[in-house]
């Protein structure tokens, strides 16, 4: 994991100094607090962790208490393409901007979940 290499690396520089950090996706984080368990601190509580996605492992993550938050993108920017561009090839008027919902998921909110709430378990 290409989130874990990189995390060792900022720990063996400055490891006393990083107090939060964020992943663009959670396949990164997961690495990241792999790393930062190696390194002998604790993921989740000397360092926070954020990352993008909601994929399962992150969901697991968080009911450990190693990933502090994950935002859950919404699985329907497709489809909302794909209408908007059928309403354009019908000659319809379509909004300039078309805002989806992504869900801020934390430990307390995966508690909650149910396996089918979470759109992307399946990765």
């Amino acid at each position: 994991m290409h989130g874990r290499a990189v995390m060792r690396a900022f720990l063996q520089a400055d490891g006393a100094n990083i107090d939060v950090v964020y992943a663009h996706n959670d396949d990164m984080a997961l690495g990241v607090i792999q790393a930062i368990s190696e390194y002998g601190l604790r993921p989740g509580v000397d360092i926070i962790v954020v990352s993008i996605d909601a994929v399962k492992g992150a969901v697991q993550a968080l009911l450990q208490g190693t990933l502090n938050c994950t935002v859950e993108c919404s699985p329907y920017h497709g489809p909302a393409f794909f209408d908007a561009a059928e309403r354009i090839h019908r000659g319809e008027q379509v909004p300039k901007v078309v805002y989806l919902e992504d869900r801020v998921l934390t430990a307390e909110k995966a508690a909650d979940l149910r396996l089918s709430e979470v759109w992307c378990w399946g990765y």
